[in-house]
């Protein structure tokens, strides 16, 4: 089961299905590719509806069993695999970063030890949250809820932050109760499957967390559409979590849709431009521009712009891009050839529409080595003067592609940020606390950042508004997602 690993010499691993506490191997098999040098560097199942078919009957089976133990016994066993995963963090960035094209550097630093901290978090939090009661004195009756979990869980994440954003729907799924049938991103399969063997080792029942691979229309699909899968949590794509949100229509199925964002930053006048321009370059370019939080577009105050643009383009031309395992490397490769395609026609739209492009937009000139020369590398790109209803300012781009455009106004900025049909979040750059407090008020997202970005409480709510999502993950949310309340009124 464990991948042998050589940087010189590529040895593939073969990735399986974990169907009942078992690693299964299916008849037809998928290539993965390593996004680093283009070289297939995994085969991963091709599974289809039977293949689910026998994932949930597992799940099912070991519903009961599951449920019916503590919330205590539940947490120590998501408290073990989190020792387990964060003794192997090294091999697991490794594999990530093989996997997905970040630095492992970055997979050190926050992908890994965010699914360490998914799995602490939930497993402590589930032991604080409480049910309610009240007294009805007038009809001498108490009232009071049981939260109890829903069933099989159908949990499909996406390929930006694999295993990061698999557990931060998987330990709040297993800590109230519910089975799982987990089916990953066919291009980032490797850590859910290393993660299987952590849960083994953590002691985890059989059938309690299964995981299917393979593509979504039909791994995915037959998942989706199953009758005995009542709940759906989905990360990715709009277009997808609309065939999902159809598919689930007819079985009236609990829906959490986290998608995709076209996010703004917003930078006053009177901003810290040192702070803000760190900032926003990060925002901008973090995990290769492949986080649906990322800034795409970014509004500067027109009596500030020349200079936020000419601070902001040198330090995006200092990131290093190339090799994922030079620490001193930013930028790693994109997912794939065909998602590299699709940013760069974006670049290639701006060149038509006359927009001035800054920097980047060519892996041109990049010191590769020659076995990362086939790899799907980009600069870091930055384009300005595009007009707000450019396919540039209005369509997810999800890489490194930024637009950053002057604006002159308040009440006009609330405008153009709004004016798309996403509403993930934002980040908006004052010293005004007023200016800070007015903008949170009436910009259309889920999330707005003051003076920061990406500083993350798992206690409070996260999610979209607008084609950026339905529901919210967090604490109290994630629990009240993956559990239906029950009233119970007893007259004394």
């Amino acid at each position: 089961m464990y991948l042998a690993y050589h940087r010189e010499k590529m040895i593939l691993t073969e990735v399986k299905n974990f169907i009942n506490g078992e690693f299964v191997s299916t008849e037809s098999t998928l290539d993965s590719f390593e996004p680093s040098t283009g070289d297939v560097w995994a085969t991963i199942p091709n599974s289809d509806k039977n293949d689910v078919e026998l994932a949930v009957e597992a799940a099912q089976n070991a519903f009961l069993g599951w449920s019916s133990t503590s919330r205590q016994e539940r947490s120590n066993i998501l408290s073990k695999a989190a020792d387990i995963l964060e003794r192997r963090l090294d091999e697991f960035a490794e594999w990530e970063s093989r996997d997905q094209g970040k630095p492992v550097r970055l997979a050190k630093l926050i992908d890994i030890p965010r699914a360490v901290y998914n799995l602490r978090f939930f497993a402590s939090g589930i032991l604080h949250d409480i049910n309610s009661s009240t007294i009805l004195e007038k009809a001498n009756a108490i009232n009071y809820t049981i939260k109890q979990p829903v069933g099989v869980a159908g949990l499909i994440s996406p390929w930006n932050l694999p295993l990061y954003l698999l557990t931060f729907k998987l330990a709040p799924a297993l800590v109230t109760g519910n089975t799982v049938v987990a089916k990953p991103s066919e291009l980032t399969s490797v850590t859910a499957f290393k993660f299987c063997e952590v849960l083994n080792e953590a002691g985890l029942p059989p059938g309690v967390v299964n995981m299917v691979f393979g593509y979504g229309h039909k791994a995915g699909e037959a998942l989706v559409s199953h009758p005995c899968v009542p709940l759906i949590s989905f990360t990715g794509g709009t277009v997808t979590a609309e065939r999902v949100r159809l598919a689930s229509v007819k079985y009236c199925k609990k829906l959490s849709l986290e998608l995709g964002g076209k996010n703004a930053a917003v930078v006053f006048k009177d901003a810290n431009l040192t702070k803000c321009i760190s900032s926003t370059v990060r925002s901008s370019f973090l995990n290769q521009g492949e986080i649906c939080l990322c800034t795409s577009r970014i509004f500067v105050h027109r009596q500030i712009f020349q200079q936020f643009i000419e601070s902001f383009v040198q330090e995006t031309r200092n990131l290093k891009v190339g090799n994922p395992y030079d620490d001193n490397c930013i930028i790693g490769a994109l997912i794939s050839k065909e998602h590299l395609n699709k940013v760069k026609s974006f670049v290639t739209l701006a060149e038509k529409e006359g927009a001035s492009i800054l920097c980047g937009d060519k892996s041109d000139g990049l010191n590769l080595s020659d076995d990362k020369k086939n790899g799907y590398f980009m600069r870091p790109t930055v384009i300005t003067d595009v007009a707000d209803d450019s396919r540039l300012m209005t369509e997810e781009i999800f890489g490194p592609v930024v637009c950053v455009v002057p604006f002159d106004d308040e009440e006009e900025i609330i405008y153009r940020v709004n004016s798309v049909k996403y509403g993930l979040c934002a980040s908006v750059w004052s010293q005004d606390v007023s200016t800070i407090h007015r903008m949170a008020q009436r910009l259309q997202v889920g999330t707005v950042w003051a003076n920061c970005w990406l500083i993350r409480d798992l206690n409070v709510p996260f999610g979209g508004i607008k084609e950026s999502g339905i529901g919210r993950e967090g604490l109290k949310d994630s629990i009240h997602f993956y559990t239906e309340e029950k009233t119970v009124c007893l007259q004394l």
